[in-house]
């Protein structure tokens, strides 16, 4: 890794045994990805899209890794359905309870690299990454660097998995978005995928 906090977070991470986990956001809204599929030549298929009422599914995830260790990929997400008074995404405090559920889940210190996100940089966050400097390092990427975010890839599996799901209503596809982040978790060899894609490597 020699983008600087990436370096930086790879050597903490083996200087302390830690996973070094990376985060991202991303979204979706009833408006299906386009994807490929097969069709008769000269006909594109046309995927018709109902895109009643408002909302989008916000996504949160973090891929994990350790040498030695099989790789992991935790994840939350928020369903947003327009209402007057709701969040739209996520809060530090979801942010917070994603690393300490990852945490758990490791059972060993998190070196974490993630983004300038406003609410990475909520003073509320700051102090709880303060207070729990014994097990959670954190490293931000560069000002705008995703090819370098092995949790892009995620992001890509699943828009590809769900590409011209014309979805009924905001549950339907809640729940395609679910099912696709599950099914990536016990797949180890495609967050690995994801990682490779970066040109990032473990090795030290």
């Amino acid at each position: 890794m020699e983008e600087g906090g990436l370096a930086a977070g790879k050597s903490a991470a083996a200087a302390r045994g830690a996973w070094l986990v990376f985060e991202d956001e991303a979204g979706q809204s009833l408006r299906p990805p386009r994807a490929r599929t097969w069709g008769r030549i000269g006909r594109t298929p046309v995927v018709r899209v109902r895109c009643r009422g408002s909302g989008r599914v916000s996504m949160a995830g973090m891929t994990c890794f350790r040498q030695g260790e099989r790789s992991r990929m935790f994840y939350s997400f928020h369903v947003y359905r327009g209402r007057k008074g709701e969040p739209k995404g996520f809060t530090w405090r979801d942010y917070r309870d994603l690393i300490v559920r990852a945490h758990i889940q490791l059972d060993a210190p998190v070196v974490l690299v993630w983004d300038n996100l406003r609410a990475h940089l909520m003073p509320q966050m700051k102090a709880f990454i303060e207070a729990n400097a014994d097990w959670l390092t954190v490293f931000q990427f560069p000002s705008y660097a995703p090819d370098l975010n092995p949790q892009e890839g995620i992001w890509s599996l699943v828009k590809r998995t769900i590409g011209n799901l014309a979805a009924a209503n905001l549950d339907q596809l809640a729940r395609a978005v679910k099912r696709t982040l599950k099914q990536i978790q016990y797949r180890p060899h495609l967050v690995d995928g994801c990682l490779t894609g970066t040109g990032l490597t473990m090795d030290d």
